[in-house]
């Protein structure tokens, strides 16, 4: 049995914790990802991604589309949706999203790139191929799954992708390769299992969660790229929907760093002076990536 306790404020509820009474045989992890800005001055190459287990799923949903209904938005939440308009209700949306991430209800990581590394030394292949070699790396590694499972009894995986991008032929070979991760000693020393019908494309419309994803994820590929300074040509002033992004995202920074007390950088690795294994236990984490063979561009640095 599962039991939730709500919180009444401005009409709306949020879930402050989830209490286990009783756990099921097989333990199931639901993640959740997308993608955002692949090309950006400063930053580049966004993957985000959110890990939910079985077990709260189905009040985390309910509870989230409640919300939402409260709020009276009825079509999908969007980072690119946001205006001044939907400021309001999208910071409440968020906070909502982020009561469950400070519970550790759910789990959120964020990877970019530092456009001022420019990698160096690739094949036609894997030029060919990054979008996808750089989300195998994201979902190989963002997590730290390998300090998931101290008990080491059976876990398992299903991945959920917000609609890839590229052939139906390279989106089944990225599947394949998603499949085969349960094969490599990170994932068998933490007896994490991936069954292959449960790696998925999914819209975004009929999922909450990776709505609130995209708004997290946009908001960050926005910051870091210094799009809150962007003024339309021959414009003395920044527009309102600039203004409005830029509202947001101080407020979802405001949220994680509630969550990070100590000081929290968006533009670089979330820290673990506590231990490695807190690549998996913090709630909220950022990374960036770093190409082995790179070339610095120092023009593209802030």
């Amino acid at each position: 049995m599962l039991y939730l306790r709500c919180k009444l404020t401005l009409g709306t509820c949020y879930l402050s914790r989830l209490f286990i009474m009783a756990t099921p045989m097989v333990k199931e992890y639901i993640l959740y990802c997308d993608e955002s800005i692949s090309k950006g001055f400063h930053y580049s190459d966004f993957y985000g991604g959110l890990l939910i287990s079985s077990e709260h799923i189905d009040e985390v949903k309910t509870h989230l589309d409640s919300v939402k209904l409260d709020l009276c938005i009825f079509e999908e939440i969007k980072w690119t949706k946001t205006n001044v308009f939907t400021l309001d209700k999208y910071k409440q949306m968020m906070e909502a999203f982020f009561n469950l991430v400070a519970d550790d209800i759910i789990k959120v990581r964020i990877m970019f790139r530092q456009s001022a590394y420019m990698t160096q030394n690739l094949t036609d292949s894997q030029r060919n191929n990054r979008y996808f070699l750089l989300y195998y790396q994201f979902i190989k590694h963002a997590f730290g799954f390998q300090y998931c499972n101290p008990s080491k009894e059976p876990i398992y995986l299903r991945p959920y992708f917000d609609e890839l991008p590229d052939s139906p032929i390279k989106c089944e070979e990225f599947k394949n390769q998603i499949y085969a991760l349960q094969s490599i000693n990170l994932f068998q020393d933490a007896n994490i299992h991936i069954r292959r019908d449960d790696i998925v494309e999914v819209n975004s419309k009929h999922h909450i969660l990776l709505q609130c994803l995209d708004v997290v994820l946009g908001s960050m590929a926005f910051r870091l790229n210094d799009l809150h300074k962007y003024k339309e040509p021959n414009e003395r002033r920044r527009g309102k929907r600039t203004i409005a992004k830029e509202k947001l995202y101080k407020h979802i920074n405001k949220l994680i760093q509630q969550i990070h007390p100590k000081l929290f950088n968006i533009g670089i690795n979330t820290g673990i002076s506590e231990g490695m294994e807190y690549r998996w236990k913090h709630p909220y984490r950022h990374w960036r990536f770093v190409p082995k063979d790179f070339l610095l561009n120092p023009d593209r640095f802030k």
